[in-house]
């Protein structure tokens, strides 16, 4: 494992669930209204899906594991290796799914999906980062 990668990719991991707090607006109503806010919002929240995929596979290319096959898989070979739990897992697995919808029908979005992801869901990144940090740390 590299440790400088790992430590850039969560640097950048935190700037883009720092924009995604400094720009969601505390309603539904005014996101779904501007569009320069959901560009905001959805490439931050999308950027930080990609990132926590990128580091679950530098980790677990490392690892004597077979490669995954999909994006969402990454998590479970983490989950399998210990690295996170499996409950995290599953939920950074539904992180994938929005992100494709972002990235290849953007139009589609419901921005109370997304609302809700930037509310309620930042935890969700926070603890897949705390554990990377542990993990760097643990192997330093």
């Amino acid at each position: 494992m590299d440790t400088l990668i790992v430590e850039r990719k969560l640097d950048s991991l935190h700037r883009c669930l720092a924009r995604v707090r400094l720009k969601c607006p505390p309603d539904i109503t005014t996101l779904a209204n501007d569009a320069d806010l959901q560009d905001v919002i959805v490439l931050n929240l999308s950027r930080a899906v990609q990132l926590c995929v990128d580091l679950g596979a530098h980790l677990v290319s490392g690892l004597n594991q077979p490669p995954p096959n999909t994006m969402g898989e990454v998590f479970d070979r983490m989950a399998v290796a210990q690295l996170i739990d499996e409950k995290l897992a599953d939920r950074m697995k539904k992180s994938v799914g929005f992100r494709n919808m972002a990235v290849h029908n953007y139009d589609a979005l419901d921005w109370a999906i997304v609302h809700a992801i930037a509310t309620r869901h930042m935890s969700d990144f926070n603890e897949f980062a705390s554990a990377i940090s542990c993990k760097i740390t643990a192997d330093s």
